[in-house]
């Protein structure tokens, strides 16, 4: 047997660490396990919400200073300064954060927790993001399937989580996409996300949770032409074509199969419980301004994370990212998802992985 070259062992001890932290409990989830079927392995499909560390290091704001300065205490891939989605998700299933798909050899031992093939700034269909889309992260799986990583029969105690946070949206507004055609267009997307949902399911994965899309005209980028004091409502008008559309496919797919194997993780509402202050507050806090990022650069030039030619940061950021909902102009803090876990949309809404 070769044996491991130092380089090779310094890498695996790296790696190692950055997921060291997620050992720990992250949130206390009231579990029922119902007709004995308990989640062993959790697979994750999508984008930045979900993402845990799969985009590339030279390319993606996640892997520099400040991202994941509360956890893991260093840029470790996740659009956050801390825990995601994902992360929040697997805490309630009670299973490990499932590692990214980019690390399944070095990661092995992790594998019978499941993957991660989201990939911060996809979508359904391609997006400027030179990352695979969903359909390119469903046949990942495919070809585990196929090379027996995971016997199609372990499927049978998996869930997955689809993450579809807009991507799709704000690239057929950068192509110039026609206000007209957008509706047309939101039924494609959609359309596609009901073939990947059925897909996923047919690979022998139980329980299978959409999540709605968020109030896109609620985030950072779209308040700050109100000086983040409110929401932009045509663009939240959309949202709501899209969540219909969603809750229609869904409650197609489960017509289709005889089953209740598929469901809407209501991210909308959840964030509408944040931001209406409805949420459970003995564990999540009141945000004064939650349409006010902690992170941001110091112009329209810049973003969270960017520095100049000198290494000079070119951005702002907060003093306490648990005072804030949103990190960035896109993504929640760890706090912020700690409270959209929390509100009572989002835990209804879990329930149905049983």
């Amino acid at each position: 047997m070769d044996t491991p070259t130092p380089l090779f062992s310094l890498l695996c001890f790296f790696l190692f660490s950055l997921f060291l932290g997620e050992e720990q409990h992250v949130v206390e989830g009231s579990r029922v396990w119902t007709f004995g079927f308990r989640p062993k392995m959790l697979f994750v499909f999508g984008d930045s919400y979900a993402d845990t560390g799969n985009n590339r290091k030279a390319l993606a704001s996640s892997w520099k200073l400040p991202y994941g300065i509360t956890f893991p205490g260093k840029p470790a891939g996740r659009f956050s300064d801390g825990r995601v989605l994902t992360d929040f998700i697997a805490g309630y299933l009670a299973i490990k954060t499932p590692v990214p798909y980019r690390y399944r050899k070095e990661l092995g031992g992790r594998l019978k927790y499941g993957l991660n093939f989201a990939y911060g700034g996809t979508g359904v269909f391609d997006t400027p993001a030179p990352e695979p889309n969903m359909t390119t992260q469903i046949d990942f799986l495919q070809q585990l399937l196929n090379d027996s990583v995971y016997p199609k029969r372990a499927l049978k105690t998996s869930v997955a989580l689809v993450s579809l946070a807009g991507n799709d949206y704000s690239n057929y507004i950068a192509t110039n996409g026609s206000t007209a055609g957008f509706p047309v267009f939101i039924g494609r997307v959609v359309n596609q996300m009901k073939v990947n949902l059925k897909r996923i399911h047919n690979l022998g994965v139980r329980k299978i949770a959409a999540s709605a899309l968020q109030p896109l005209g609620c985030l950072p980028r779209s308040t700050a032409q109100f000086s983040f004091e409110q929401c932009n409502e045509s663009e939240n008008a959309l949202v709501g074509l899209h969540n219909q559309l969603l809750a229609q496919a869904v409650n197609d797919l489960n017509k289709e199969t005889n089953s209740s194997s598929f469901f809407v993780l209501d991210i909308y509402n959840a964030f509408w419980n944040v931001f209406n202050k409805k949420q459970a507050h003995q564990v999540s806090p009141t945000f004064v301004n939650p349409f006010e990022p902690c992170c941001v650069g110091v112009s329209a030039a810049f973003s969270c994370g960017s520095v100049d030619e000198n290494g000079v940061k070119q951005y702002t950021l907060c003093s306490n990212p648990k005072s804030k909902f949103f990190w960035d102009t896109v993504h929640p803090t760890e706090q912020g998802w700690r409270a959209v876990y929390s509100t009572p949309a989002l835990q209804s809404s879990l329930k149905q992985f049983w």
